[in-house]
């Protein structure tokens, strides 16, 4: 499920549509958790699907690190990739702002941890990125856990509506991490190594 402070908009015809925050999100704030209303498929059930519910499917749908692909029902699928996004995952199956995000502004993940099927050449925002692979996490997710660390204290001092929706385990884990009393799970934990590959 998708903060509920975002809205659907048109970005532009090279990005399509896009999700947009109607009111300011403080950094920290979980943005988006899988919940029981997003549809999961078995890693080989696509390969049943017509071709065009299957380019949809791959459009719309990312992988976990079991291979499953996840459906998201609502606005969540639409939101688009940038090499300087404002949204990261986590290796606890949900994600959070890494940044202040105002009224207006586009939500954005890295496509780099969600496990693509091939490889995708996003819009060029003039970083030194320029393609998004299926095996960016073993490369990047350094990076994105420096960037998570600090944050998960701040989880526990902004208005979460969307926590709830996490497993009673996870909220204990956050509160672990935030306290300095136990290590939190790496982005690396995100990847999923097919045993075929179109790449």
């Amino acid at each position: 499920m998708m903060h509920p402070d975002t809205r659907l908009k048109w970005i532009n015809e090279k990005k399509g549509f896009g999700v947009v925050a109607t009111r300011f999100i403080p950094k920290g704030t979980i943005t988006w958790v899988q919940d029981e209303l997003d549809m999961v498929f078995a890693p080989n059930e696509p390969e049943s699907f017509k071709p065009l519910t299957l380019s949809l499917f791959e459009k719309y749908s990312f992988r976990n690190n079991k291979g499953e692909h996840i459906l998201c029902w609502d606005v969540a699928k639409y939101i688009n990739h940038s090499f300087n996004s404002n949204c990261l995952s986590t290796g606890y199956n949900f994600e959070i702002s890494v940044r202040d995000i105002t009224e207006g502004e586009e939500l954005t993940d890295d496509y780099g941890y969600l496990n693509l099927s091939e490889s995708f050449i996003p819009e060029d925002e003039g970083f030194e990125r320029k393609i998004v692979n299926p095996d960016d996490i073993l490369y990047f997710y350094k990076d994105w856990d420096e960037i998570l660390k600090p944050l998960f204290p701040e989880i526990l001092e902004v208005a979460q509506p969307l926590f709830d929706l996490l497993d009673k385990e996870i909220r204990k884990e956050i509160a672990l991490v935030a306290a300095g009393k136990k290590k939190m799970l790496s982005t690396k934990n995100l990847y999923f190594q097919p045993e075929k590959s179109r790449i």
